[in-house]
């Protein structure tokens, strides 16, 4: 009895060790890392504001972890299709997604969604934000948000403003600002793409579209089209001489952001390292200005502080949906 005693309590020691050496072994993997190449995954297409951003970051965040950092577009159901691959990912820090907060306005309007926005992934690092651009036809009569918002009460129904896509972040924008104006009504054309969103404002088939700067600036600039004004409710270097909507609807505030999330249960030790680096490539000079070449400003901020915007966001974007009856395409 007492050999089989003996035996059991040296099974126990042998067995505290091999966790003690599994926990200590975890502990240094975390300590190390990264010790091979991270994978950025992109949602969409190359070329929107989403890869320009995250193939910014890459670049500066290879050199801080010493490490690659390989950005690989996976586009398809309106970002959700690369989002919900790396929500699926192992944990450990080694893939993440650069999403934008048209994944809070997914979250919205989609009924059914292949991954948890909340739960499913884990808040790393904001990048930047940065409004939108109120623009409208040429012959429009408007030259900044009071005169639009006169000229559509002026004569209801009668205007039409579009967007990329119904239940998209635009179409989220400019419903909110009718849902605060009060007694603004134009209709919403969805298009397939801000491409042809931007064509038809041209032509005037439509004659309001908010956007984000990359996608109205260049038009602008080239006297295609006119911008009124900006969805921020303080002025914005990204356009500092049009006026904020807030001025003729108080309280009005709209920005898009972008940051970086990673699956659900990676360590907080490696969360706390990306988002360290990641603040630390914001911070240098060429990439705020190349963000703000882009219509965006560098954010840095926590984890837990990122984490309250989205579900802030969410949380906003599903009551406003349903006020406003937003579906999804």
């Amino acid at each position: 009895m007492q050999k089989s005693l003996s035996s059991g309590v040296h099974s126990l020691i042998l067995g505290i060790a091999a966790v003690a050496a599994a926990l200590a072994g975890g502990a240094q993997a975390q300590d190390s890392f990264p010790s091979k190449p991270i994978t950025l995954v992109v949602p969409y297409p190359p070329g929107g504001s989403n890869d320009v951003f995250a193939r910014t970051i890459a670049r500066e965040l290879g050199d801080v972890l010493r490490q690659p950092v390989i950005v690989d577009n996976r586009p398809g159901a309106s970002g959700t299709t690369g989002t919900a691959a790396v929500s699926h990912a192992p944990a450990d820090g080694y893939t993440l997604v650069a999403v934008s907060s048209s994944m809070t306005t997914n979250a919205a309007v989609q009924r059914k969604m292949s991954f948890d926005p909340e739960k499913g992934l884990t808040p790393v690092a904001m990048f930047a934000d940065g409004p939108f651009i109120v623009a409208v036809n040429n012959s429009f009569p408007a030259r900044n948000p009071q005169e639009l918002i006169a000229a559509i009460r002026a004569r209801p129904g009668v205007f039409n403003y579009a967007s990329s896509g119904s239940g998209s972040v635009n179409q989220f924008g400019t419903e909110l600002l009718k849902s605060q104006a009060g007694r603004l009504f134009i209709t919403h054309i969805p298009y397939r793409g801000m491409g042809p969103a931007v064509t038809d404002l041209i032509s005037g088939q439509t004659q309001v579209l908010m956007a984000s700067g990359p996608s109205l600036l260049p038009m602008v600039r080239a006297g295609k089209v006119r911008a009124v004004g900006i969805t921020s409710a303080q002025p914005s270097a990204i356009a500092p001489d049009l006026v904020p909507f807030s001025s003729a609807v108080t309280g009005y505030d709209f920005s898009l952001w972008w940051g970086l999330l990673a699956p659900s249960g990676t360590p907080a030790s490696v969360v706390e390292k990306l988002n360290a680096a990641v603040n630390q490539v914001l911070a240098k000079p060429e990439v705020r200005e190349r963000f703000l070449r882009e219509g965006a400003q560098v954010k840095p901020m926590t984890p837990a502080q990122f984490g309250t915007i989205i579900a802030a966001d969410i949380g906003r974007w599903k009551q406003l949906a349903k006020q406003q009856n937003i579906l999804a395409d």
